[in-house]
């Protein structure tokens, strides 16, 4: 998710127009317009643009195929 806003510990992160207030607590140095993974509520990595793409990539993959699976 790309973090939108920043204020200290907790901000906000969005993908695809959904929005979730989150944690920094893990990433004190992830900053607006960073991409970050959350887990749990908590922004736990820091990824540059290419890695956020592939992952979102790989995500819509696999709920695909398990669309597809019923």
């Amino acid at each position: 998710m790309k973090v939108v806003e920043r204020k200290g510990e907790m901000g906000t992160v969005e993908q695809a127009g959904v929005r979730r207030e989150v944690s920094f607590a893990m990433l004190p140095d992830a900053a607006e317009g960073d991409f970050v993974l959350i887990h749990a509520g908590f922004a736990i990595q820091t990824l540059n643009e290419e890695e956020a793409r592939a992952t979102l990539d790989l995500i819509r993959e696999v709920a695909a195929a398990g669309e597809e699976d019923g």
